[in-house]
């Protein structure tokens, strides 16, 4: 009933609730984007599952997030319930058959899965920013922050290093005004303070080094399925803007590492943004518009965007229209916001005649979904009423002892295990004031051995004292300017940074 050029979404109906055709999702349209919207309980987890399944066989690795633990059950066999059955008889999934999915389970806690870092100066200043709930000026601090970096070959790599570095500003103020703008102690003092909560959060745990490597999630197995990498964020959902800063960071990655390759038979790539309300939420303009800058020109990196959420509304208009694949679960239509939403929802699809889509959306039950895929020459399919195959996995959760046996036996086991913490800014710059006092007592060692005697009021004139005047630098501040300028001068390139400010790996 299906092919390899595509995955077997459902079967949609009549009017009269009979059969009517398969409904599918061409893997040449893989990469123009979707989305899966619908209240809670309606059955989305189950259609990420189902697309994540579709795409693995196909060869195709994806990436996607485990909101609530149900979709762990994707490693391991399904198995025959009556519903399930009933259903693929529906559906006319014949012959129904059961399987387990190449599974790479991540965590940024390191808790249910494997170690998943990135480094400060991989983040960048925009994502760090929104990360940190920054104003304006603070943020103007810490884009001043990570010049500084990058002119002095300072490595940001975990959190004690931005730390160091913000000192350092602070002590620097007014120095560092005259050149980039208004540095503040109170502006440093405020994102130090905010350091300090992220850490307590378990942000700690995530900057540093290893740092995952983009070709760790574009795996494929002997037998040409793609790794499906799942990550555990029923922990990390408790700090939903370190979870949504991760996965926009991730999507950033790959745009920026990833070639060019145009229209594909298939994805190279699918990634799943699960809860993506919160990609959005309180996110400044400027921000906004990046992100729908990349997921339009992403799609010719080969990766394909899915986006999954509760609510239309929740995306921007922008990324919206860039979404081509739909599946619409139910929606609840009781508040304004929430009949704005139907009516919305039913907007976005190319009508069917047969029924009316916002009605339509209101009396879905669950495990049915209104579909439009990309048809011939990306053109949007008529909506569908469709009731969606069931899972060839496990529906649920699995159990700690199955996750970790999946954890020992995953081809990146061992690899980010174990911290590295490699010189860095903190390192370099305790070294720097160690120089510097070192110099200091040097200088001071010297002035009072010149003689035995002094004079009051006349050490300056005799030179035995070890006051100075006030327009002459000690050997401490000339050699923290030496050191600062051999520093910025053996950086030897500019650092290149991404469309969302993250940093560009060398290729």
């Amino acid at each position: 009933m299906v092919d390899e050029t595509s995955i077997f979404i459902g079967a949609s109906r009549k009017p009269d609730d009979s059969y009517q055709r398969a409904e599918e999702l061409l893997l040449r349209y893989g990469n123009r984007h979707g989305l899966v919207t619908g209240a809670t309980g309606t059955g989305k987890t189950v259609s990420l599952q189902i697309l994540a399944e579709g795409f693995s066989n196909a060869g195709v690795p994806v990436f996607c997030a485990d909101i609530k633990g149900d979709l762990s059950g994707i490693s391991m066999m399904g198995e025959a319930k009556d519903f399930l059955v009933k259903r693929a008889g529906e559906v006319k999934l014949d012959p129904y058959q059961f399987q387990e999915f190449p599974v790479i389970f991540w965590d940024l806690f390191g808790e249910q899965g494997h170690p998943i870092r990135a480094t400060i100066s991989e983040m960048g200043p925009l994502l760090l920013s929104r990360l940190m709930n920054l104003t304006e000026a603070q943020e103007g601090v810490m884009n001043i922050a990570f010049r500084i970096a990058d002119e002095e070959g300072l490595l940001l790599l975990d959190l004690k290093d931005l730390q160091a570095l913000l000192a350092n500003m602070a002590d620097r103020a007014d120095q560092l005004s005259a050149r980039y703008g208004n540095v503040t102690k109170p502006s440093v003092g405020a994102i130090q303070r905010t350091l300090l909560v992220l850490e307590s959060q378990g942000a700690a745990n995530f900057f540093g080094e290893p740092a995952l490597r983009i070709a760790d999630i574009m795996r494929t197995t002997r037998d040409g399925r793609g790794a499906i990498s799942v990550l555990a964020a029923d922990k990390l959902m408790m700090n939903p803007r370190l979870y949504a800063t991760f996965l926009l960071w991730l999507m950033s990655e790959l745009f920026e590492e990833l070639p060019e390759v145009g229209d594909l038979d298939r994805p190279k790539l699918v990634f799943f943004f699960d809860e993506a309300h919160l990609l959005f939420e309180d996110a400044p303009k400027v921000l906004i518009d990046r992100v729908e800058q990349v997921v339009r020109l992403i799609r010719s990196k080969g990766v394909g965007v899915y986006f999954v959420t509760q609510n239309p509304l929740d995306i921007p208009e922008k990324v919206l229209a860039q979404l081509g694949n739909r599946v619409q679960h139910a929606l609840r239509a009781y508040t304004p916001r929430e009949q704005q939403a139907v009516r919305t929802a039913a907007e976005t699809f190319r009508p069917n005649p047969d029924f009316d889509c916002a009605t339509a959306i209101t009396q879905l039950a669950t495990g049915e979904a209104l579909v439009s895929m990309l048809e011939d020459k990306g053109v949007p399919a008529m909506v569908q009423r469709t009731l969606i195959r069931p899972p060839s996995s496990r529906l649920g959760p699995i159990k700690p002892d199955e996750r970790r046996k999946i954890i020992a036996e995953s081809p990146v086991a061992g690899q980010y295990d174990r911290v590295v913490d490699r010189e860095s800014a903190f390192e370099m710059l305790q070294k720097k004031a160690k120089e510097a006092q070192d110099a200091e007592a040097q200088a001071k060692q010297q002035n009072s051995g010149g003689s035995r005697w002094t004079i009051p009021g006349f050490d300056d004139v005799l030179g035995t004292g070890n006051r100075r005047s006030s327009n002459r630098q000690t050997v401490a501040e000339a050699a923290i300017k030496s050191v600062v300028r051999s520093v910025g001068s053996s950086v030897g390139r500019a650092i290149v940074r991404g469309i969302l400010g993250s940093l560009a790996r060398g290729r």
